[in-house]
């Protein structure tokens, strides 16, 4: 008969337990990511995440300050402020290891820059991977007070006379964006071209980070601008400018920013990069829950994070839209969606078009192997895997969202950018 021990084990159990456990230890020595990777955990309990102030990163600052990485395995996670998008870039070129960032909120078009070593430099690239999307729309373009009474909207076309007079004087009209081949240029540019301004010959386009925006129209440094929340809010709060459109307005539901890490770090930490996603998507379903959209406010307008009246940020988080000439929307379809309409799910099609557009202004070369830049950067495939271990079963059945459509009549349809491209007027390519 066994010896009973402490707890009812025996001691017959308790060898059989040490035998299986040295077992599996002598299976994971062997295949360290083989049959038993999708039941362990995370490989590290540490990250360095990057930011930028936009309301669009609320999803790393919730997991961070509801609990949800230490949730799943993740404790150490830091979330960490950066200046610009350029020094995102550079953080993330470093590592944490070189005291720089493992992943970050980013523009969704700038881990295939970065991976083709076209932002980096000397052109070095570094591979990297998108594990999710984090919102959808409501991202602005705002417009200098100055311009008041053109009444500036949706159509960009009322600005092309006063603009061509400026350029005449030899003081072309400038107008801002967030970083080079990023979604508030792309924005930009699409809507300025929509109104048949030219954005690199008919006006001067220039960098400025998002915190930086406000403080630069004030002074009269720029035109108009692109970029997303609270800047366009306070912009209109403080009587300097605004709002001309929500990019919703010229895309609906359109993907806006994503969560990137370094690829090296995901392929060490599979497990690890799982966590971090499930974390983040499940602060992405507490940030969309209207009945936290106060709490989140107040949370992110902190000083260690935005450092920004939650007045600036609570409006337009619930879709009350003060446009700043007049134009109030109560219940805006266009606010931002960090879960809902599949936000948090990385489409592959809207990275086709992303990469298009960039293709159009000549970031990427024409000829650009486009399915095979994404098959190497999007990792839906970990997004599925968090998805299925949080039980979401709500899950798009294909990697595409199909043929999208733009407030110009303008299509895209992800199976042949190449005749999207031939029907734009301007481009930099013929």
């Amino acid at each position: 008969m066994s010896r009973i021990l402490s707890g009812g084990l025996t001691r017959r159990n308790m060898l059989k337990t040490t035998a299986a456990t040295a077992l599996m230890g002598a299976v994971k020595m062997a295949f360290p990511s083989g049959a038993f990777a999708q039941g362990a955990g995370p490989e590290t309990t540490k990250a360095v995440l990057g930011f930028i102030a936009l309301t669009d990163s609320a999803p790393l600052i919730i997991a961070k300050e509801k609990g949800f990485f230490e949730k799943h395995g993740m404790p150490d996670v830091d979330v960490v402020k950066q200046a610009s998008w350029g020094t995102t870039r550079d953080n993330l070129v470093l590592g944490s290891d070189g005291s720089g960032i493992d992943g970050a909120h980013i523009l969704t078009p700038m881990p295939y820059l970065i991976s083709a070593g076209k932002v980096t430099q000397n052109g070095q690239p570094l591979p990297m991977a998108i594990l999710a999307r984090l919102n959808l729309d409501a991202q602005a373009i705002s417009v200098s007070s100055a311009y008041a009474d053109l009444k500036v909207g949706i159509d960009a076309g009322a600005l092309k006379e006063v603009f061509a007079k400026k350029k005449a004087d030899g003081a072309p009209a400038k107008v801002a964006m967030t970083f080079p081949g990023g979604t508030h240029d792309l924005w930009l540019r699409y809507w300025l071209a929509a109104g048949g301004i030219d954005p690199d010959s008919d006006v001067e386009t220039i960098v400025v980070p998002p915190p930086q925006m406000v403080a630069n129209m004030k002074v009269g440094t720029m035109d108009c601008f692109c970029v997303g929340e609270p800047w366009n809010a306070q912009l209109v709060n403080q009587g300097i400018g605004y709002t001309a459109t929500n990019t919703g307005e010229i895309w609906a539901k359109h993907p806006e920013k994503s969560f990137a890490m370094r690829a090296d770090w995901v392929e060490k930490h599979p497990n690890a990069a799982k966590a971090i996603t499930m974390a983040i998507m499940e602060a992405q379903q507490w940030c969309d829950d209207m009945a936290n959209k106060e709490e989140l406010a107040t949370i992110v307008g902190k000083r260690a994070w935005f450092n920004v009246p939650p007045r600036d940020l609570v409006g337009r988080l619930k879709g009350e839209y003060d446009y700043g000439n007049g134009k109030v929307v109560e219940n805006s379809p266009h606010l931002m969606k960090f879960w809902m309409d599949h936000a948090s799910y990385p489409f592959q099609s809207h990275d086709a078009w992303f990469l298009t557009e960039d293709i159009r202004w000549g970031k990427f070369e024409p000829g650009t192997d486009i399915k095979g830049m994404i098959a190497k950067v999007n990792r839906e495939d970990i997004w599925r895997e968090a998805a299925k271990g949080l039980g979401i079963t709500d899950v798009p059945a294909s990697t595409s969202r199909g043929i999208e459509t733009f407030f110009d009549g303008k299509t895209f349809d992800p199976a042949n950018p190449e005749a999207y491209l031939a029907s734009l007027d301007i481009k930099r390519f013929a």
